[in-house]
């Protein structure tokens, strides 16, 4: 039986190995070696857990690349002990002032008086009650009741069996003020522990274990902020960076900010690349990048999409570096394993579809001739018109029916047309029917959604208000000759545009679409998307369009009755994500029935919204947006996916190993809902989340559409109170009649 179970073992690392050796490009490298950029996991997976934890190490071994390089910043003991710590302060790491609340002391570090609690005050025996806390306020606490240890390095070589160990050493010089050293401790480690990278962002530490430790493990001198001064040369590390040469006597390799290859302007636009990786490989030294964090800001022309800020570091045509240093080592890996080398010019149409939302309004305002441009140069394969009305009858694309949302009109004159109306929202608003075409082009800009505000988290800020506003005639005008698999127009408050303003949005849907000329066009499929089942019945009985019936809520099953319903009138489900994946405090619990129960009844399945930005994913997606599609794809088994973000779907669904079957790398297995929950102590795990109701028939069944009312002079109820002078919102009887009649005319 042990023989049996080695094998297994044996068999499955051989095509684990397989899996990552193929999905890499054959072509080499252009790091120095020509080998694929190493994966350094800065204290494990600590984008997650606390960094330099056993979860940290042990999850980042198992998630990501099989040779992932574990970091270690070692901090002494005052009996000399080498422990695992990101920040020389344990306070800002650890739970050490409950323990020693009186041990805060004040040092000189580098020059600079520190106030903390330090490992230099305390033996091993002392501190093997303190643990380790997560030391980014930004990131989930719940793991520190978990308690974790301190780990030795020696610890990280006997539990975990790395295929390498990166040491760093960063505060050299302060150690010797307690009269300890941590180069014989360097020495003496290496002894008896395979060390692979030894780093410190000073000259003289490396120069005094030049020679001393194995040849094999490699010297790498850090570079700090350019305009820090390097304690042993008195240089600023930006002057170092000019005489590489002077490196290359004490270190093969150099570990700088990822800002020294990629700067950023002052409002976080990307400026060209340097010199410096190529200066570097010039002189024979290796160069890794440090600072990669996916839930960090990062550089707007990256859309928030951690993957894309790696492959410009690794996959560039011009250079790569020759190692990332990473809190989220699974991102890399994937950049590393799946992503580079891509054929980009691949167009297939296929599952998963890729549908806008919006254009591509992660990027530029929705809605507008630029974020359609934008996805249709993305890959969507289909692009989407959620259709408004204007006060003159004429239908155009606009995300809400409420101009708040998506136009400058709160600092335009028409602020004084605000209302509420109760039947299409609570808060007031500025309705679209409440201004003309005209008075929307000439007097107003769009705005781009901003929906992570909260964390400081803008989108393209400086095309915060480009691009042009769209009528449905345009939309459909700049549909008809690109390479799209179809369309999807969404219909909202027909039933109010009817019975409160005489619009028939069906009718004037169907009318456009015929005068663009689609309804005798096979190239591309026309969706029609609606919460409104009656509005679908009514598409039903007049088109063969696509229809698609939107569950704007949480549910997590369908009764058999709903389904019979929906069969009626769609062939298609959009659902919120967290219909399949339901989440607690940002950990998903468990994975629904829904998908599987509407494919089983004949259905496909769409899910909304996916976006980049890493607030609007679970935890158990990494804060990476392409893991969380491949949990929507490869677990949850969609047929689609609604994105502001169409280039990472599209990138996503041409990786190269998409197709890998068994030998799909473990960075690529889809996340299970539920595991990272069930990792955190009972404690401290988010409270229980009630059962979510199945969709029912009641939940679907609506009455028919009322017809358009002839009489549209009569404003919709407003509430007195919100309503700011008497300005009724109309579409004139004259403008009425003649869509009436025009309409009348072709049936």
């Amino acid at each position: 039986m042990r023989s049996g179970r080695a094998c297994s073992v044996l068999v499955s690392l051989l095509l684990l190995w397989l899996g990552v050796a193929a999905a890499q490009k054959a072509s080499s490298w252009k790091t120095l070696s020509g080998k694929a950029p190493a994966i350094v996991a800065k204290g494990g997976f600590s984008g997650l857990f606390p960094d330099s934890s056993e979860y940290a190490y042990q999850f980042a071994l198992v998630a990501s690349s099989p040779d992932t390089i574990l970091y270690c910043d070692v901090r002494l003991t005052k009996d000399e002990i080498g422990i695992c710590l990101p920040d020389i302060k344990m306070d800002n790491c650890t739970n050490i002032p409950d323990f020693y609340a009186q041990g805060q002391k004040r040092y000189l570090v580098n020059g600079v008086p520190t106030s903390g609690w330090f490992s230099v005050d305390y033996n091993g025996t002392e501190l093997g009650q303190v643990t380790l806390k997560q030391s980014i306020n930004s990131r989930t606490p719940r793991f520190d009741s978990n308690f974790f240890p301190l780990l030795a390095v020696e610890d990280v070589q006997s539990k975990f069996k790395p295929p390498g160990i990166w040491l760093n050493v960063q505060h050299d010089s302060f150690y010797s003020q307690f009269n300890l050293s941590m180069r014989n401790y360097i020495i003496s480690v290496s002894k008896h522990v395979v060390v692979n990278y030894v780093s410190s962002p000073e000259v003289s530490f490396l120069a005094s274990i030049l020679g001393r430790i194995s040849n094999k493990t490699k010297l790498v001198f850090r570079f700090l902020d350019e305009s820090t001064l390097e304690p042993s040369t008195n240089q600023t590390y930006g002057s170092m960076l000019k005489n590489l040469t002077f490196v290359k006597t004490f270190a093969s390799g150099i570990l700088v900010p990822k800002s020294y290859i990629w700067p950023n302007s002052p409002d976080n636009y990307l400026q060209p690349y340097t010199s410096v990786v190529d200066d570097a490989h010039k002189v024979g030294l290796e160069i890794y990048a440090a600072d990669f964090a996916n839930d960090f800001l990062l550089s707007y022309n990256h859309s928030y999409d951690p993957l894309a800020e790696y492959l410009s570091f690794i996959d560039n045509d011009v250079f790569s570096v020759d190692g990332v240093l990473t809190d989220f080592p699974v991102t890399a890996s994937e950049a590393i394993g799946c992503f580079t080398n891509l054929n980009k010019s691949n167009t297939d149409h296929g599952k998963p579809l890729i549908i806008s939302h919006n254009g591509a309004s992660g990027d530029y305002p929705g809605c507008t001739d630029l974020a359609y441009q934008k996805a249709v140069d993305d890959g969507a394969d289909v692009i989407d018109c959620p259709v408004q009305v204007t006060k003159d009858g004429i239908p155009i694309c606009m995300s809400s029916i409420d101009l708040m949302t998506d136009t400058t009109v709160a600092r335009s004159q028409f602020i004084s047309q605000t209302a509420t109306i109760k039947d299409i929202q609570i808060a007031p608003g500025v309705f679209s029917f409440n201004l003309t075409w005209d008075d929307i082009v000439k007097n107003l800009k769009p705005k781009i959604s901003t929906p992570w505000t909260n964390f400081a988290l803008d989108r393209n800020p400086r095309y915060r208000n480009a691009g042009k506003f769209m009528r449905l005639s345009d939309f459909l005008d700049f549909t008809k000759d690109k390479d799209l698999s179809g369309i999807m127009i969404t219909v909202a408050h027909a039933a109010f545009m009817a019975g409160e303003l005489g619009f028939d949005m069906v009718d004037n849907v169907i009318k456009a679409l015929d005068d663009a000329g689609y309804h005798d066009q096979t190239a591309q499929k026309v969706m029609i998307q609606s919460t409104d089942s009656s509005v679908l019945e009514k598409f039903k009985e007049q088109t063969k369009y696509e229809l698609v019936y939107m569950i704007n809520k949480e549910v997590g099953d369908a009764a058999p009755s709903s389904l019979a319903d929906i069969k009626n009138f769609a062939s298609a489900v959009s659902i919120d994500t967290s219909s399949v994946f339901p989440e607690s405090h940002y950990f998903t619990v468990y994975e629904t029935n829904l998908v599987q129960t509407l494919q089983t009844a004949g259905l496909s399945v769409y899910v909304y919204t996916l976006m980049n930005e890493f607030p609007s994913q679970p935890y158990d997606f990494f804060s990476d947006a392409t893991a969380q599609i491949n949990a929507y794809v490869k677990g949850g088994l969609v047929d689609g996916l609604i994105t502001d973000f169409p280039a990472t779907a599209r990138r996503y669904k041409v990786n190269n190993c998409m197709n890998m079957g068994n030998s799909t790398p473990n960075f690529m297995a889809p996340a299970h809902p539920g595991d990272l929950m069930q990792s955190i102590s009972k404690s401290a795990q988010p409270p229980a989340l009630a059962p979510i109701p199945p969709l029912i028939e009641s939940d679907v069944a609506q009455p028919p559409l009322p017809p358009a009312r002839s009489n549209s002079s009569t404003a919709p109820t407003q509430s007195p109170g919100s309503r700011t002078h008497a300005c009724a919102p109309y579409i004139p009887v004259l403008v009425t009649l003649a869509m009436l009649c025009a309409w009348r005319s072709l049936v």
